[in-house]
């Protein structure tokens, strides 16, 4: 099976400017575009770039430096997750990517919240989690929750496990709120992709992609991506497969490494 295929074009295409990534994407065969940021994008440009390539636009990180541990922040994370919802219904968007912790430039964690408890943290989560499935539900754009590794980029970061994203998403049991898999970060923190995809693939809603350790294209690593597409294809996942890495020399031969993987 092919799935179909993201360029992340913050770190894919860094070499050109923003708004040409698109139609660059497009010409070297991904179907699909996403990016990190998009308080920082004209977002109606953004938009035309991506119809004009013929591009869909997979999604972005919809929650900045808010988090879903800290009881506290409930009220603002859901208003600035809202902003987000309108800025990906503007532009044409699918989703929006969520995440535990607040993250700032480079995607260092602003506060792990240390003060809290796992209970006060988790249950904070849950609760949020619940909300944000009732906005996903109402406007069409689905929320997807990413674990983050802690050993390498993300220091402090609460949700790194896959089994808990799944439980949470299993227990909110939306089908507008699912599990974003990163491959890459989750072998850092637990390896046993094969076994992970089989127990939790039916919450995946999206795949993150690159080899480990460095963050580079398929075949860089320790990673054999050939079995993990075998075993997502094996377990019903039928979703796109997002690269999101850093070039190891240039996009262009990141872009023959994933086009000969998928």
């Amino acid at each position: 099976m092919k799935f179909k295929r993201s360029a992340c074009i913050e770190p894919l295409y860094s070499e050109i400017p923003f708004l040409d990534r698109f139609q660059a994407a497009k010409d070297d065969g991904f179907e699909c575009v996403e990016f990190w940021g998009w308080t920082d994008k004209d977002l109606d440009a953004t938009k035309a770039a991506a119809e004009a390539a013929g591009v869909t636009i997979c999604g972005f990180n919809g929650d900045a430096d808010l988090n879903l541990i800290d009881p506290s922040q409930r009220k603002d994370y859901l208003a600035y997750l809202r902003r987000s919802v309108a800025a990906a219904q503007k532009i044409g968007a699918k989703a929006v990517t969520i995440h535990s912790n607040g993250l700032g430039d480079g995607g260092v964690v602003i506060n792990p919240h240390e003060e809290l408890s796992d209970t006060v943290r988790i249950c904070a989560m849950y609760e949020t989690l619940k909300e944000c499935a009732k906005i996903a539900e109402d406007s069409g754009i689905r929320m997807n929750l990413e674990g983050l590794n802690i050993t390498t980029d993300h220091v402090g970061n609460f949700l790194k496990y896959t089994q808990m994203s799944a439980e949470l998403i299993r227990m909110v049991d939306s089908p507008m709120l699912k599990v974003l898999y990163d491959v890459y970060h989750m072998q850092l923190n637990e390896g046993c992709i094969g076994d992970t995809i089989k127990q939790y693939c039916d919450t995946f809603g999206h795949i993150h992609v690159a080899d480990a350790p460095g963050r580079h294209e398929p075949g860089t690593g320790e990673i054999n991506y050939s079995y993990v597409f075998k075993a997502l294809e094996e377990n019903g996942y039928d979703g796109v497969i997002g690269y999101e890495l850093f070039p190891l020399t240039t996009t262009a031969e990141a872009v023959k490494a994933i086009m000969a993987v998928n």
